[in-house]
């Protein structure tokens, strides 16, 4: 399933003007301006000027809040996409309601304790925003984030992820979605109805689940792609046999079978 654009000429001025670009001039103007966001539960503040306003629109960090300010625009910013910025783009300082200055260290073990699975989230989340996908909340599919090609002005969204953590490692049970083939069936089917691909990302701990969490230990995972998609009878009524592809995909028929 490739990109749906909205309109003539997105595709040509999504290619004039790549995400990574944008992310890049974003990343510039955060450093140059000492940016801080303030941490406020289970979300990040962040107060921009109009340059850099118009960079975090363009590449689709947070959500717009409405304020009286005038020289001065807020943006909310999820756990995920505030330490996107804080750690791995290092253009993004962020203090505490005490106006205290967080380490990396101290922000990691914040955000776990206000989300049990953020360490996999934002393994998840910043695995597709360093291929230059556009990574937003998933919550009206019922899924976890949804990945736009680029800004979702210019195109729909190709693909409704789901984050997975290794069951045999002992870290499947806080985000156990596809346990069932009932789960299986109605997400492939919202997907379909909704024109998406379902990307399930498997962060794999490697052995690096257990004891207390750290960014050393959140390094030495791993994430695994796998596209699951439907299978319609009627639309193969020649060959109803199912041939195993190579690459990491699954096809689920209508009667259950894989």
């Amino acid at each position: 399933m490739g990109p749906r654009w909205k309109g003539k000429g997105s595709e040509a001025k999504a290619l004039g003007d790549p995400m990574s670009k944008i992310v890049s001039q974003l990343q510039s103007s955060l450093s140059q301006s000492e940016a801080q966001g303030l941490l406020c539960g289970c979300s990040v503040l962040l107060g921009a000027k109009a340059q850099e306003a118009d960079l975090l629109n363009r590449s689709c960090f947070g959500v717009t809040i409405t304020t009286a300010e005038k020289d001065r625009q807020w943006f909310q910013l999820s756990m995920e996409e505030a330490f996107y910025l804080h750690y791995s783009l290092k253009c993004l300082k962020i203090v505490d309601e005490d106006r205290r200055l967080m380490n990396d260290e101290e922000l990691l073990l914040y955000m776990k304790s206000k989300k049990e699975t953020f360490p996999d989230f934002y393994k998840a989340y910043s695995h597709l925003r360093m291929k230059n996908w556009v990574v937003m909340s998933g919550v009206r599919y019922g899924v976890d984030f949804v990945a736009y090609r680029h800004h979702p002005a210019l195109v729909h969204s190709e693909f409704a992820v789901l984050v997975l953590s290794s069951e045999e490692e002992g870290c499947g049970g806080a985000n156990a979605r596809l346990r069932t083939w009932s789960d299986i069936h109605c997400t492939t089917r919202l997907c379909s109805g909704v024109v998406k691909t379902l990307l399930v990302l498997n962060v794999s701990r490697n052995g690096h689940g257990d004891g207390a969490i750290s960014l050393s230990r959140t390094e030495k995972y791993t994430i695994y792609e796998y596209t699951i998609k439907r299978w319609l009878p009627e639309r193969c009524r020649e060959d109803h046999g199912l041939v195993k592809s190579e690459s990491s995909s699954c096809t689920i028929a209508e009667d259950g079978t894989k």
